[in-house]
């Protein structure tokens, strides 16, 4: 009888310790392939970006068939319909004086004249391979669509007089100082300098309730 008794003790002490122990480990685990799936995103846009600004062309398939084979851990694939992570790629210049000049945009003393997007940030390329549906980018998009909408070529660049004139191709951007002359002075960004930005973004792992079905994100410039 005692043993019998001691045994049901046993069993309830080990249910009641189960009831928090189980949660405890499932959660535990959860943040751990969580963390390991930030991780591959970051080395995702890091891997993206350092071969985008040393002038990879993502618009080319055999290039996209890389990035697809770096990205296959966390299920990165060209199609929009099956892809579960998503890498945007964009470059991104400072509208000087000299770029409404190179788009003719200036009057006869080489003031800009309907150079609308002078002294913006505007995008020069975007590039969008994966699950396009998952994400917007931290920094705007080219407005396609519309009365007035930007125009992106077979390889995602910008014309130079959307550049300058076309308010949709404004990006979200800051924290890099601009090209500047002052007295003869020149600092900040070198006129005409374009910035590489790679952004990824892959879908978490989910374990209903300890973490729901999120997004990572993780972005690099160059």
């Amino acid at each position: 009888m005692q043993r019998q008794k001691s045994r049901g003790v046993a069993i309830l002490e080990f249910s009641l310790i189960a009831l928090v122990l189980v949660p405890l480990t499932i959660g535990t685990m959860s943040i751990g392939l969580n963390m390991i799936r930030t991780l591959q995103t970051v080395q995702l846009a890091r891997d993206a970006g350092h071969m985008y600004a040393r002038g990879s062309n993502f618009a080319q398939p055999g290039n996209q068939t890389i990035l697809v084979t770096l990205g296959a851990d966390v299920g990165l694939t060209t199609s929009a319909a099956t892809s579960k992570a998503l890498v945007v790629l964009s470059t991104v210049t400072y509208v000087d004086k000299a770029t409404c000049a190179a788009a003719g945009k200036v009057d006869a003393g080489g003031n800009p004249l309907g150079c609308t997007n002078y002294q913006q940030w505007v995008f020069t390329q975007r590039i969008n391979i994966g699950n396009t549906s998952m994400r917007t980018s931290n920094f705007g998009s080219p407005i396609t669509t519309g009365s007035n909408p930007v125009t992106l070529d077979s390889n995602g660049n910008i014309s130079l007089n959307d550049q300058a004139t076309n308010t949709g191709d404004v990006a979200q951007f800051s924290g890099i100082n601009p090209y500047a002359n002052v007295n003869g002075t020149i600092s900040g960004l070198p006129s005409r300098q374009v910035i590489y930005v790679s952004e990824a973004a892959t879908t978490g792992i989910a374990i209903p309730p300890y973490s729901p079905n999120s997004i990572m994100y993780s972005y690099n410039m160059f």
